[in-house]
């Protein structure tokens, strides 16, 4: 991969975000966070740009700053190829900075949109929720 991306110029994007996703596959989210972060600056496609976001998120929450996971996620638009996957990660982000109140709120929500019974009752139960306060 490392020769592949040498073929491309040094502010190819999409490059960039596949290097970055390498370095994330192979457990060194602390180099891919960086990447991300300049192939988002250069302007990725429509299709990369949502799994660049999850995937910063992600690294960001496994190098111990899920605040910023949270951050970059809230209000991020699902749907398409990345589905439901922004409030799976952001839920995971809300539990590991100490909300888990919070993640239980935004995981059911996720869910309810999947249940075509009890959906309508699993939303509002996790509407219900009280806010929460930071633990641990």
């Amino acid at each position: 991969m490392k020769a592949l991306v040498a073929e491309k110029p040094h502010d190819d994007a999409a490059a960039v975000y596949e290097w970055a996703s390498v370095h994330d596959f192979l457990g060194r989210e602390s180099e891919a966070i960086p990447l991300y972060e300049r192939a988002l600056e250069l302007g990725l496609d429509d299709s990369r740009r949502p799994q660049a976001c999850i995937q910063l998120a992600s690294s960001l929450r496994n190098v111990g700053r899920p605040d910023e996971a949270i951050r970059l996620l809230e209000g991020f638009p699902g749907g398409g190829i990345v589905g439901d996957a922004p409030d799976a990660f952001r839920a995971l982000a809300l539990f590991d900075a100490g909300l888990p109140g919070d993640a239980l709120r935004v995981a059911l929500a996720a869910l309810a949109k999947t249940l075509p019974l009890y959906g309508g009752a699993v939303r509002r139960y996790a509407d219900e929720l009280p806010p929460g306060a930071r633990q641990g």
